[in-house]
């Protein structure tokens, strides 16, 4: 018998190691580019140029960042990027909540609906019909372009509808003894309840705006309104001309090389969106596995 344990514990302790230690080069694997990008918006231009791979810049120099903040379309794009991600997030948690609550309880029609709201994850209209209603409705070359297509991710929904499922219905029967409406509950009552779940679903929906590629090109035309994702794609085209709708010289570009330009962007489009994750952390793993445990 201790025989069999002292085997069974050499075995699981081999295969913790070897667990760490593949999960430790997959962790590896995925930051160095990360690592790359960083240390080559930092670098100096000589050794930018002179370097395929770099991990540590020799030499500390912030002439990129310099040179992307003394135009103002880097800061006008965070802003707008800003903007359409705080909006969206709340457009997206306002319409998702409010769906998903009455279907977490026995309504008239919640079969129909939600067998409407799986259709919806098998099959969409596409690319052309989607164009063609925003524009029927007026949207094009506007943020509610951005916002309203995507204004509930129906994934994210039936997620919510389990997890409001899940709640103590007592404190409801009280609110409703009371005289309390389904506004007033979903507010004061399921909303506080569902602080896990509103909050991962919060990441999710900040995350997706923040990095609007695809539909910010396809209908936002004006430059002055477009996102940092689309900017850092101009950047991408007409690094050997200028960023977006700004021009630089031969000589800035001599000063400051086209692959710190981008580094250095791409370095200010990510920060923030990863700044916010610590502090939505504690709510992730919680919120999405009580929404998961049954349907």
């Amino acid at each position: 018998m201790t025989t069999m344990l002292r085997r069974t514990s050499v075995s699981g302790l081999i295969f913790d190691i070897s667990n760490y230690l593949f999960l430790a080069a997959m962790a590896l694997v995925t930051l160095l580019p990360f690592v790359h990008i960083a240390a080559g918006s930092f670098a100096t231009s000589a050794e930018v140029l002179g370097s395929k791979f770099l991990l540590f810049p020799k030499t500390f120099s912030l002439e990129a960042y310099r040179f992307i903040f003394s135009e103002p379309t880097l800061l006008r794009s965070i802003g707008a990027t800003a903007w359409i991600t705080i909006a969206g997030t709340v457009i997206n948690m306002a319409m998702t909540a409010l769906m998903a609550y009455p279907l977490s309880r026995n309504i008239k029609g919640k079969r129909p609906i939600m067998a409407l709201i799986v259709f919806t994850l098998l099959f969409s209209g596409g690319m052309i019909p989607s164009f063609f209603v925003v524009k029927g409705l007026g949207l094009l070359n506007t943020y509610w372009a951005l916002w309203l297509p995507v204004a509930i991710n129906p994934f994210y929904l039936i997620i919510l509808i389990n997890f409001f499922r899940q709640l103590p219905v007592d404190y409801e029967e009280s609110a409703k003894m009371d005289g309390g409406s389904d506004p007033y509950i979903l507010w004061k009552i399921i909303i506080p309840l569902s602080l896990p779940a509103m909050a991962t679903f919060s990441l999710f929906y900040a995350v997706a705006h923040w990095n609007t590629f695809f539909n910010a090109i396809i209908y936002i035309n004006d430059s002055a309104k477009w996102p940092i994702q689309v900017l850092l794609r101009q950047i991408v085209i007409m690094s050997s001309g200028g960023i977006g709708d700004v021009s630089y010289s031969t000589e800035a570009q001599y000063v400051v090389p086209p692959q710190t330009i981008k580094m250095a962007v791409i370095v200010v489009a990510t920060l923030p969106i990863i700044a916010v994750y610590p502090f939505l952390q504690k709510y992730f793993a919680q919120g999405m596995l009580l929404g998961s445990v049954k349907g």
